[in-house]
């Protein structure tokens, strides 16, 4: 990579982090909070036929994770363009 100056490239970081805080904390919330914590709650509630708490531990916690992932790719090619960093 190669940034015009240093301000730039702390500038790039610091989204970077920004953005990898926050879907860190939405994968811990799904997974952490609904899967274990919540799930009582959650088993209220019918999903497909399974209670959505059960639901939530064994899929959904998973199928969170893999649209993060997409949704980061997604947010680090628009931050790439931004910074001229892309290839």
């Amino acid at each position: 990579m190669a940034f015009k100056n240093e301000e730039q490239a702390k500038a790039y970081w610091s989204e970077n982090l920004s953005l990898m805080f926050k879907l860190l904390v939405i994968w811990f919330v799904v997974s952490f909070g609904f899967g274990i914590l919540l799930v009582d709650v959650l088993n209220e509630i019918r999903f497909f036929g399974f209670k959505l708490g059960f639901w939530f531990s064994q899929q959904g916690a998973i199928y969170t994770f893999v649209g993060l992932i997409f949704f980061y790719v997604y947010k680090m090619n628009a931050l790439d363009k931004k910074y001229g960093v892309d290839e």
